[in-house]
């Protein structure tokens, strides 16, 4: 592993960001969206617009530059008056060519929409890292990077050039971590987490630690040795930013670590059970059965499993087109 945790955390989450199309409106309109079991970002290139949660939280107007990111468990609705009938997202045509859709009369208003897939993020390392709502202003340090990636993400799905669809999404994961770089910005602000504890400056050199070497066996007096810390204060101060306890987050984090590679390779348990710091594979399997509720080999059988009836559906559907 790098003593980089949010590049780590994105890798463990298996996050992928995915614009996946945007639309144009003018005049009267509302549109309502769903996130489902992805986080949802609507990315405003033009225009400004009223954002209201349907669970009656505070409503929002949008404007050029900014991008609104939502745990996928709220309804919303982007709307020119909030006082109109909302139609379903789902309703709305759009066009395969450009992937851009067309609300209302006129072209004020121009945003490109995507997600972030949680799909594999089985211990919710991402959402749980976020508040409901987040909101970047076009006038945070990191918007004009945000407005040039946006901007290149809406040339690519309209322009149709030659490599497009790898160039998107290559851009959305910039997207992501620039995201998450202004939520550091204001980590006082989030919730307890790996992210929040990042953005202070007393924990992040104790996380970068566990990080770069997970299999070590850690004592809490090395790790508040490297906040310069008491062991006591350092454990307060720990729990308050992240959560948990020191010790749990870095088995938490092992955990991760072995659920990802289960997933993405064949390394034998015997061997991961070293890497993540266990003496011994029954020891390993104890705590991943602890932690999963499903022993080791059972997961990875599992996972593949999942995969080839996956790889199965989508050929079918192939070959129904």
């Amino acid at each position: 592993m790098s003593a980089d945790p949010l590049s780590d955390a994105l890798a463990v989450a298996d996050a992928r960001c995915v614009f996946s199309g945007g639309f144009t409106a003018g005049g009267d309109w509302s549109v309502r969206l769903r996130g489902r079991d992805k986080l949802k970002i609507n990315a405003v290139v033009r225009g400004s617009c009223l954002l209201v949660p349907e669970d009656g939280g505070e409503v929002l107007r949008i404007e050029a530059g900014d991008v609104v990111v939502t745990d996928g468990r709220r309804t919303y609705v982007l709307c020119s008056d909030p006082a109109l009938e909302p139609v379903a997202a789902a309703d709305v045509v759009v066009d395969p060519g450009s992937r851009m859709a067309r609300l209302g009369e006129g072209d004020e208003f121009v945003a490109v929409s995507g997600h972030i897939d949680l799909s594999r993020d089985s211990g919710d390392l991402l959402r749980a890292a976020l508040p409901p709502l987040v909101r970047l202003r076009a006038t945070a340090t990191e918007a004009p990077v945000l407005g040039w990636l946006v901007g290149q993400i809406l040339a690519e799905m309209t322009t149709g050039r030659p490599g497009a669809d790898f160039a998107g999404d290559q851009l959305a994961q910039l997207v992501l971590v620039q995201v998450l770089r202004v939520c550091l910005d204001g980590a006082p602000d989030l919730p307890a987490g790996w992210l929040r504890g990042l953005g202070d400056d007393g924990i992040a050199p104790a996380l970068r630690l566990m990080h770069a070497e997970p299999g070590r066996a850690w004592q809490l007096r090395e790790l508040a040795g490297a906040a310069a810390m008491s062991r006591t204060t350092f454990a307060l101060r720990f729990k308050a930013a992240v959560g948990v306890p020191p010790l749990t987050y870095l088995l938490n984090w092992r955990m991760g670590l072995a659920a990802r590679a289960l997933r993405e390779g064949g390394t034998p348990v015997s061997v991961l059970a070293r890497q993540v710091g266990y003496a011994s594979e029954s020891a390993f399997s104890n705590a991943f059965k602890r932690a999963t509720g499903v022993a080791p080999r059972r997961y990875r059988d599992t996972v593949r499993a999942d995969a080839d009836d996956a790889d199965v559906a989508h050929g079918e559907a192939a070959i129904a087109r």
